[in-house]
């Protein structure tokens, strides 16, 4: 399953050509993924409260179509973990005719923020602390 949520993009968001601003792209996607957290029960608050935060360790963006303002968007999140202590965040940004403005892929983990070391089963510590662990993938 593929989570996303919806965004307009907004006139103070775009650049001087009239298209949306390059980190913008990174802020509708930071966005999407702490709303599937959000979504998942895990909002930041609990996850603090835990000990644990999110970190993100490499981050690709490919642009695919220029977006401007008024555009509405719909920005994908999907988890992909596998045995290791990091895993990959797949995203993308898609107009309303479903055509992929923006790629997203993330590199993360999960940092224990007393030790500062990233949790050895990111899937396994954020499945035990959802409410709707089926939405992490």
């Amino acid at each position: 399953m593929t989570f996303s949520v919806p965004v307009t993009v907004r006139g103070y968001e775009l650049d001087t050509q009239g298209h949306l601003n390059q980190a913008v792209y990174l802020q509708y996607a930071e966005h999407a993924r702490w709303e599937l957290l959000r979504a998942a029960g895990l909002p930041q608050d609990k996850l603090l409260a835990d000990g644990v935060g999110p970190v993100a360790l490499e981050t690709t963006l490919k642009f695919r179509r220029e977006l401007r303002g008024g555009d509405e968007v719909r920005v994908t999140c999907r988890f992909e973990f596998t045995r290791s202590r990091t895993f990959r965040i797949r995203q993308e940004i898609l107009t309303v005719d479903g055509a992929v403005a923006a790629e997203v892929t993330a590199l993360a983990g999960i940092l224990d923020l007393a030790t500062r070391k990233l949790v050895p089963d990111p899937a396994e510590r954020l499945r035990s602390l959802a409410d709707q662990a089926d939405l992490l993938g």
